[in-house]
């Protein structure tokens, strides 16, 4: 326990400089993944040091591979599923989509209803991220003249896309490392479908009241799907079914089940080639348009936690909170926090503490950590992704508006999830 040795003290003080350049990330115009990845190789060697000093450097190693296993396993998964989703979007699948709901003629407030219940819909396959990108390009679009439309509209596909990737595995990075960590099978995520629901249909049954009636001007134009567009979608769904088959039956890391997935797309786009597809497909170039400051982001961050953790910050952390709070406060806070602090840290903080909780309570911080970002605007990824895309209309300020309304999808989701799943308390 190095807690109170210097370099535990300047690792964490290292850590706390590096999350607040990530979070002034549009102010400084710097990579979210730029201080986190200096802060991790920081972090380590004052480790080294610290346990040296201790004698205990033999084991610096052994912690520091343990760390970069968990990164593998989660890297190969999300480059896959992001490859997978910039693949459809390449082929199409997302537009069409949306210029489909475009052209429906629904009114302001069915559109308002629709764009929330696929956001919830697709966000377990999609992630939350593309499906509220998608949705809220749609809100964009039919509410050019009305801002306050775009505002709601936009806020409720972000609390949609997180509840609704909050009971799925590939709904959230949470879900993913929860899953991947071994300590919620598969099959348990799904208890969460009704408090998640009940997460998202409080606020949006609250702000649709505030949606006028009226229907927007008819779009014009359409929207065809390339070639392979189908099949890049079965591909996609195979893969999934696939990967938790593998893992249910023979304990394969979904992660080789995935890129398993991966070199079958590849087959699939030389197919196509071969075949003289007027619209060729290159998943080399999907792969290269991936994410890459995220997975680095992600990358720092989850050394940064394994570092700290090796100073002995978490389990100081687990005694205060799990052990002195109880796990359900704990939990619940977990989700709070993640509004301000991205929930990607916060949850590898809790799987690293290894609390000892019942399945009840691993569910629980499940959902809190994947709907708490949703509070605030800038809270999950959905909703900072939405600020860009709908600017001037969707702002920090007309999500906080309805923050309360938020709050309490919050809390009824955890209260629906100790009625529905009582028994899993025990």
């Amino acid at each position: 326990m190095l807690t109170g040795h210097w370099t535990g003290l300047t690792a964490l003080a290292l850590f706390a400089a590096a999350y607040a350049a990530v979070a002034a990330e549009e102010r400084l115009h710097l990579r979210k993944s730029v201080p986190v990845l200096a802060a991790a190789g920081l972090i380590w060697t004052l480790t080294g040091l610290g346990l040296a000093g201790a004698g205990q450097g033999e084991h610096v190693a052994e912690l520091a591979r343990h760390n970069l296993l968990e990164f593998a396993e989660l890297f190969l998964f999300l480059v896959v599923a992001m490859t997978f989703v910039n693949t459809l979007e390449e082929r199409g699948v997302f537009d069409a989509l949306r210029v489909w709901l475009i052209r429906t003629g629904l009114s302001l407030r069915a559109l308002f209803w629709a764009t929330g219940g696929l956001a919830f819909v697709l966000s377990p396959i999609a992630d939350n991220l593309t499906t509220a990108l998608v949705m809220g390009a749609v809100a964009t679009a039919v509410g050019q003249r009305k801002p306050r439309f775009v505002a709601l509209a936009s806020i409720n596909v972000v609390v949609a896309a997180n509840a609704g990737g909050a009971f799925s595995p590939f709904g959230d990075i949470t879900t993913l490392m929860v899953w991947q960590a071994g300590v919620v099978p598969f099959g348990e995520f799904f208890r969460l479908v009704v408090p998640s629901l009940v997460n998202w249909l409080v606020p949006a049954a609250i702000m649709s009241l505030a949606v006028e009636n009226a229907r927007p001007p008819p779009a014009a134009g359409r929207f065809e799907l390339a070639d392979g567009a189908l099949g890049v979608a079965l591909l996609f769904l195979g893969t999934i079914a696939l990967t938790v088959a593998l893992n249910s039956a023979l304990h394969i890391p979904p992660a080789v089940s995935m890129m398993t997935g991966l070199g079958a797309l590849k087959l699939y786009g030389y197919y196509l080639g071969v075949r003289g597809t007027e619209r060729p497909l290159s998943t080399f170039r999907e792969l290269e348009r991936v994410e890459w400051d995220t997975l680095m982001f992600f990358y720092g961050v989850m050394l940064c936690v394994g570092g700290l953790g090796a100073l002995g910050y978490l389990a100081f952390a687990s005694r205060f909170f799990y052990e002195g709070l109880g796990p359900t406060t704990a939990n619940v806070l977990v989700g709070l926090l993640s509004a301000v602090i991205d929930n990607v840290p916060v949850m590898f903080a809790v799987l690293s503490m290894e609390p000892t909780m019942p399945q009840g309570q691993w569910l629980l911080v499940t959902l809190t950590a994947g709907v708490g970002g949703s509070l605030l605007s800038f809270g999950s990824a959905a909703g900072v992704a939405l600020m860009g895309q709908a600017r001037g209309k969707y702002t920090f300020l007309s999500h906080l508006r309805w923050s309360w309304a938020i709050a309490l999808g919050y809390a009824a989701s955890v209260v629906a999830h100790m009625v529905v799943n009582a028994a899993l308390f025990a």
